[in-house]
């Protein structure tokens, strides 16, 4: 870990940096939400024009079913999705008929809001009319999905993966996935939902801003055990009770580069509109995280990915009731360190120069 930081300490300071607020070149512009920045004309920045509206949960679920219409098989990591409110009576109506062609079909959907984040507005439901009033989703459209009633459990409870992928090009195509990511549990041990606990977030939804307020929420000094562990860890149980978790990676390989195929036309209109070809600009690349469920069966499914992922190694600890203080998380120093190590060799621009000089 130590050579890690060491590596990204020499790295930073052989780049050109600057006080925020200064607009003299520089080699890596590195900004903290979106690209906004209308005065970079060279360089590169660790943003793509439009990348945030295009992961927005609407935006990805239009742009992932239509692949999916075009290649069912291949996109079937997806669950079955409708966007509210101008699809309700679809959703409505197709819920209907399945329920109708298979009467023991009983399913659940969860309803996430399509600019919200860290669990905030999800919820659960078991038929279409228990959506919530139709007035608040003018204002705040939705994705509901099918929810997956069977996820693959350790401990007896559910775990998502957040996966770090750089886009390092769009033109050529260029993908890189981290070799490890974290996986992020519940709570409460899990029960398939039923009426009488869809409201129980710490069984059913894994988000690390939700789970970290329960009482039963462990930090660990391992990243072997606790509420966030790597994802490394858990492949390596799988591998010991005899799963082929080559295929689990090959399958969720494919899960990201296909995702970001369905996402890359318009991407490329939003690029080309910021940062016309010919004319000065400069290039572009970004740290995504995919968030990943992995079923039963151990088929990988995508949740979702933000445009935006915590690159935090540290977590805040209640010392005694309204006191917190920041606290080293290893497992978050274990994966993050690395992703951003690894990232600046990827766009190092003095790369090239010593390649030339070479």
């Amino acid at each position: 870990m130590r050579e890690c930081w060491q590596f990204a300490s020499e790295l930073l300071s052989s780049l050109l940096q600057f006080p925020f607020g200064r607009r003299l070149p520089c080699d890596i512009y590195w900004h903290g939400v979106s690209f906004h920045d209308n005065y970079i004309f060279s360089g590169q920045v660790n943003k793509f024009p439009g990348m945030t509206e295009m992961v927005r949960k609407v935006t990805l679920s239009r742009a992932v079913r239509t692949m999916q219409d075009l290649f069912p098989i291949e996109y079937n990591f997806y669950p079955r999705s409708w966007i509210l409110p101008e699809e309700f009576p679809l959703f409505v109506a197709e819920v209907h008929m399945m329920k109708e062609s298979d009467p023991s079909w009983k399913p659940t959907f969860i309803v996430k809001p399509d600019g919200g984040c860290q669990g905030d507005g999800i919820y659960l439901i078991k038929d279409p009319s228990d959506v919530r009033p139709a007035g608040s989703l003018q204002s705040r459209p939705a994705v509901v999905q099918e929810y997956i009633c069977k996820p693959l459990l350790v401990d007896k409870l559910k775990f998502d993966i957040r996966l770090y992928v750089l886009l390092k090009s769009l033109e050529p195509l260029e993908i890189y996935i981290a070799k490890d990511g974290l996986s992020r549990f519940c709570t409460e041990p899990y029960q398939e939902p039923t009426l009488k606990n869809l409201h129980q977030v710490f069984m059913h939804l894994t988000n690390y801003s939700l789970n970290i307020h329960s009482g039963n929420f462990i930090h660990s000094d391992s990243v072997n055990t606790g509420s966030k562990r790597t994802f490394s860890s858990i492949l390596c149980r799988l591998s010991s009770r005899g799963a082929d978790v080559k295929k689990v990676w090959s399958d969720i390989i494919s899960l990201v580069i296909k995702t970001i195929i369905a996402l890359t036309p318009e991407l490329k209109v939003y690029y080309q509109s910021d940062i016309p070809a010919g004319k000065p600009g400069p290039t572009c690349f970004q740290i995504l995280g995919f968030d990943i469920l992995l079923m039963k069966n151990l088929k990988p499914m995508l949740l979702e990915v933000n445009a935006n992922p915590s690159m935090r190694i540290e977590h805040e600890q209640e010392l005694s009731p309204g006191v917190f203080e920041n606290v080293p998380s290893p497992v978050d120093e274990e994966v993050k360190v690395a992703v951003i190590r690894d990232t600046l060799r990827l766009v190092d621009p003095q790369k090239k120069k010593r390649k030339d000089i070479q």
